[in-house]
C-alpha cells in the first residue's frame, strides 16, 4: 500500500516484549548472585538479552538499509532519540560525579576528615591513567577521521580508521583491567574505593559497548551500507564514543588528578 506520509509504521515485533522480560531476568539474576552466589539466572538472562538485542537490531538495519523505511524524518526522530540517550548517560555519571565532590570537597569525620582517606594509596595520574587518556583521545582522531571519510565515500580510509579505534578501544580495556589488578585499595574500603570503582567501571563497561558498536559498524561499512548521506548508525556510535572520550577527560581530571 502507497503511504501518504514520511513516518515508518512499525510492524509488529516480539523483541520489545521478550527483551523486557530477559532484563528482568538479568536483574533478578544480579539480586541472586548477590545474596546466594548464583550465577545462573544472571548467565541465562544476559545471554537472552544479547540475542534479543542482536536480533532486534539487525531488524532495524533491514528496516533502514534493504526497505527504505527510514526517510529524512525518520532519522530525524532517531537522531533525537540518541541524543536523548546520551543525556541520559550524563545524569547517569553526574550522580557518580556528584557522589565524588560530595564526600572529597567536605570529608567526613567517618574518613578522618582528609581526602583521600587514611591508608588509601591511590594511582599515580601520569602513569597507567595518562596514556588511557591519550589512548581514547587518539580513537577520538582517529573515528573522526572515519566520519570524514564515510562523508566522501572513501572505503580503505574508513576501514583503516575504524580498525585503528578498535584497536584502541581493546587497548584501553586491557590498561584498566591491569590497572585494576595493581589497585591496593578495592570497592569496600571507604567512600574513595567506592565511588572511583563505580564511576571508573561504569566507564570501562561504556568503552567496551562502544568497541562492540564500532565493529558492528565496521562490518556494515564493509558491505556497503553505509553512503555519505546515510549513514545514522554509524554517526550514533561516533557520538556514543566522544562521549565516552569527555567523560573520561572529567574522570582523570577530577578522579586521578585532582582527587588523588
Amino acid at each position: 500500500m502507497k503511504k501518504n506520509h514520511p513516518f515508518h509504521m512499525v510492524t509488529s515485533s516480539p523483541w520489545p516484549i521478550l527483551t523486557s522480560f530477559n532484563m528482568f531476568t538479568s536483574m533478578m539474576g544480579m539480586v541472586m548472585w548477590m545474596t546466594k552466589k548464583e550465577m545462573m539466572t544472571l548467565t541465562m538472562g544476559i545471554m537472552f538479552t544479547s540475542m534479543c538485542s542482536c536480533l532486534w537490531w539487525r531488524d532495524v538495519t533491514r528496516e533502514s538499509t534493504f526497505q527504505g523505511n527510514h526517510t529524512k524524518k525518520v532519522t530525524k526522530g532517531l537522531k533525537m532519540g540518541m541524543i536523548l540517550f546520551i543525556l541520559s548517560e550524563v545524569m547517569f555519571f553526574s550522580s557518580f560525579f556528584w557522589s565524588f565532590f560530595h564526600s572529597s570537597l567536605s570529608p567526613s569525620i567517618e574518613i578522618g576528615m582528609k581526602w583521600p582517606p587514611k591508608s588509601i594509596e591511590t594511582f599515580n595520574p601520569m602513569e597507567v591513567p595518562l596514556l588511557n587518556t591519550i589512548i581514547l583521545l587518539s580513537s577520538g582522531v582517529s573515528i573522526t577521521w572515519a566520519h570524514q571519510s564515510i562523508l566522501i565515500n572513501k572505503l580503505k580510509p574508513f576501514k583503516t580508521s575504524m580498525i585503528i579505534t578498535i584497536l584502541l578501544g581493546i587497548y584501553f580495556s586491557i590498561l584498566q583491567k591491569w590497572e585494576y589488578s595493581e589497585a591496593k585499595f578495592t570497592i569496600s574500603d571507604s567512600i574513595y574505593g567506592s565511588t572511583f570503582f563505580m564511576s571508573t567501571g561504569f566507564h570501562g563497561l561504556h568503552v567496551i559497548i562502544g568497541t562492540t558498536f564500532i565493529m558492528v559498524c565496521l562490518i556494515r561499512g564493509m558491505k556497503l551500507h553505509f553512503s555519505s548521506n546515510h549513514h545514522l548508525g554509524f554517526e550514533s556510535a561516533t557520538w556514543y564514543w566522544h562521549f565516552v572520550d569527555v567523560v573520561w577527560l572529567f574522570l582523570y581530571i577530577s578522579v586521578y588528578w585532582w582527587g588523588g
